[in-house]
């Protein structure tokens, strides 16, 4: 059994982890707000650009490299974790459906955006081709990187498809690690967004139609590495929302349990000093009761 002294140190110990994990979660609070708001501020975009494409995509005879079609030899998979953990599960469940993936896939090649990403599938037999940390750069800016890279891969024929795990924000409860084609750019996709759009508009009816100027393989040309930066961006966001919410989850259940536990040492501590001095007097009566006799 652990003595007094012991309980009193394990018990201070949890106060002070539960002090760290206390403060976790009001970090994690604080900035899955300014997370979750640029996350949605950022979707009004993806869909107007989608809507866009999606006209393009109509006309039908719109051509691009980024939409060909090719048998594939090797796949790329883009995966999306964060750069730190004590957040649940958060990385596991999406290194596991990435892996899943792979398993599946001809010749897979990682294309990793993390650190706890990286450091999992380098303890596998796959094949990274790069890597960047999820803090490394400016959204933007790493998401343009990306893209360059992921479209010279794709062009260049190293990669015949991409797609992309990532983590699908849903609420500050729930995270989904989600699959999405990437490469090459799905013309159903983006008519579909275009569809999606008209749904939500508050006059349903008859729309203005579209003119490409100077013509539509023009505009698809310049739109095309556009879209890929900004699903990549959109992407790069709700990852980070996820991470926020998920460490804000597991930090509040962090420092729950701690409360439970220091409640119950402190229990068992009271018990044992009180035990201790139950001890101490029955010595004294009798010792004094010894003196008497």
């Amino acid at each position: 059994m652990a003595t007094l002294r012991q309980l009193k140190d394990r018990v201070r110990s949890l106060k002070n982890t539960q002090q760290i994990t206390r403060a976790m979660k009001m970090v994690a609070g604080a900035k899955i707000r300014r997370a979750e708001a640029a996350m949605r501020a950022a979707r009004p975009y993806a869909q107007a650009i989608g809507a866009c494409l999606g006209e393009l995509a109509k006309t039908g005879g719109a051509r691009h490299p980024l939409l060909e079609r090719r048998e594939v030899q090797s796949s790329g998979i883009l995966l999306m974790t964060a750069d730190k953990g004590l957040a649940g599960a958060f990385n596991s469940n999406l290194v596991r459906a990435a892996l899943s993936i792979a398993r599946e896939a001809q010749r897979p090649r990682f294309y990793l955006v993390g650190t706890k990403g990286r450091v999992q599938v380098r303890n596998t037999t796959q094949v990274i081709e790069a890597d960047w940390p999820l803090q490394s750069a400016p959204f933007p800016a790493l998401a343009r990187e990306i893209a360059h890279r992921l479209s010279d891969d794709f062009l260049s024929g190293k990669v015949d498809d991409v797609t992309l795990v990532s983590s699908r924000f849903v609420s500050t409860i729930v995270q989904r690690p989600t699959p999405q084609g990437l490469l090459p750019i799905s013309a159903t996709g983006t008519t579909q967004a275009a569809t999606d759009r008209a749904a939500t508009e508050e006059k349903p009816g008859l729309r203005n139609a579209f003119e490409f100027e100077p013509d539509a393989g023009a505009v698809l040309a310049a739109l095309l590495p556009k879209y890929l930066e900004f699903t990549i961006y959109q992407a790069l966001l709700e990852t980070q929302a996820s991470e926020f919410a998920a460490r804000l989850i597991a930090m509040t259940n962090a420092t729950d349990n701690a409360g439970k536990l220091i409640d119950e040492l402190t229990l068992v501590m009271n018990k044992t000093r009180q035990a201790a001095i139950t001890k101490e007097i029955l010595e004294i009566v009798g010792g004094a009761e010894a003196l008497k006799g």
